[in-house]
């Protein structure tokens, strides 16, 4: 059975490019565009794991992230921001929000590797 990968940015080329590149490596990729309605989507669909981008309007990846490990149905769920922030800001996003940890963006070699490690800890 495919691991589930949730994608949620809200940058549609960035969104759509990730989605092409983790369907080649054999995952079923969900995409969504806005932190809002993301809880009953995670909820709704189960993924193994969820990419998570920071930077979005609304409700931003890292208060997304908050909310998420506070809701009873959404706290175990694998959460990995995946953004073009710095690392330094990026670990002390994790720290915060206590999810899995974080990819950077830009790097797609990486970006397989590093997804492959995640789902592998599940």
């Amino acid at each position: 059975m495919k691991k589930k990968i949730l994608i949620i940015d809200d940058d549609e080329k960035h969104l759509l490019a990730t989605k092409e590149i983790l369907e080649n490596e054999g995952y079923e990729v969900l995409v969504h565009d806005l932190g809002f309605g993301s809880t009953n989507l995670i909820k709704e669909v189960q993924p193994d794991l969820v990419l998570l981008d920071i930077n979005m309007p609304g409700l931003s990846g890292d208060r997304l992230a908050a909310l998420l490990k506070e809701n009873r149905y959404t706290r175990h769920t694998a959460v990995i921001f995946y953004s073009s922030n710095d690392e330094q800001s990026l670990r002390e996003a994790v720290r915060k929000t206590g999810i899995q940890g974080y990819i950077c963006k830009g790097d797609m070699i990486r970006l397989r590797e590093q997804v492959s490690f995640y789902l592998g800890q599940i």
